[in-house]
């Protein structure tokens, strides 16, 4: 009774949080799968998961399943690869633009996991810095863009790959530390020490410090991390990144954490793909790889809640985090 399907649709229910996230996740209806559940319950006669929780809560059965298909479903995966490989699905072009300072850490190994799986797929990367991908991804000069601002533009799709929490860090000593967490107005006599991108790009601007119509006192911006903490630590200023770049330097620097506002700043990083390409094996190959190579080795990551479907628009961001 148990088939590739059904595991399918788990994995996809857990990884969203809910039927409509999982049902836009698998592209079917959330009724087909609420009654493809139900058949499984009513053949096994036991539940799967608690109704109208969230996000939600698997029972002993859920995840009996969920382990049965942590286990085979990367296995059907690779061979479905393979065989689209052999197909002449598998020959292509990714050439990848990077509008995320900080995603160097996670795809490097990712990109090295893809080569090693899909050889006749011819890579390149570059970062988006120094020039307008959209219109490069439009065009046809790039094919694939990483980026946490995605932003309306004709025949191009999103596909969230996770969800991100930024941290202030601070100097151990700092008054700050001593907060469990920081609202905006405490950094309006701050230093703000960022990547060299434009205000209206980085998250700590757009989502926590602008709505709350504060500024800091100064910016100032740094181009490698490692340059940017040495200034935290020094008391140049205070930054706030994702908390996997961070989570490198605790130890080795006199740092201290805390989150941006009492529930935490959380938001997504995407993939941009022409739509006309978004079906192609080696592109969705590639969003799953980087999943997985995310899930293993990035601290203060959760999957997408609620944003799992590709994201298309008809209009005209860059992303800086």
């Amino acid at each position: 009774m148990i088939e590739i399907r059904h595991l399918r649709t788990l994995a996809a229910l857990r990884e969203t949080g809910s039927l409509a996230g999982a049902a836009e996740r698998l592209h079917v209806t959330q009724s087909a799968l609420s009654h493809q559940i139900k058949a499984v319950e009513a053949h096994y006669g036991c539940r799967l998961f608690q109704r109208k929780t969230r996000p939600v809560a698997f029972t002993a059965a859920g995840r009996r399943l969920l382990n049965l298909a942590d286990e085979l479903l990367p296995t059907v995966r690779a061979a479905e690869w393979d065989l689209a490989a052999l197909g002449g699905a598998g020959t292509g072009r990714l050439h990848i633009a990077v509008e995320c300072h900080a995603c160097f850490e996670w795809l490097m190994p990712t990109m090295d996991r893809y080569r090693e799986q899909w050889p006749t797929v011819e890579m390149d990367l570059s970062t988006s810095f120094s020039f307008g991908p959209l219109p490069a991804l439009q065009r046809g000069d790039i094919d694939l863009i990483v980026t946490s601002d995605p932003e309306e533009a004709a025949g191009i799709e999103y596909t969230p790959l996770f969800e991100y929490q930024s941290l202030l860090a601070v100097a151990d000593d700092h008054p700050l530390a001593g907060h469990p967490w920081v609202a905006p107005a405490d950094l309006a006599d701050e230093t703000l020490i960022t990547y060299p991108v434009e205000r209206h790009r980085l998250d700590v601007f757009r989502r926590f410090l602008d709505p709350a119509g504060i500024q800091p006192v100064a910016t100032r911006s740094a181009e490698l991390p490692v340059m940017i903490m040495q200034l935290v630590a020094s008391h140049r200023g205070v930054t706030a990144l994702p908390e996997w770049v961070l989570a490198e330097y605790r130890g080795r620097r006199p740092l201290a954490t805390r989150r941006l506002g009492r529930e935490g700043l959380w938001s997504t990083l995407y993939t941009a793909v022409r739509t006309a390409d978004g079906h192609q094996p080696y592109m969705n190959a590639f969003v799953d790889l980087a999943r997985e190579t995310c899930a293993t080795s990035l601290a203060g990551i959760r999957p997408t809640m609620g944003e799992t479907a590709p994201y298309r628009a008809m209009a005209g961001g860059e992303g800086g985090m």
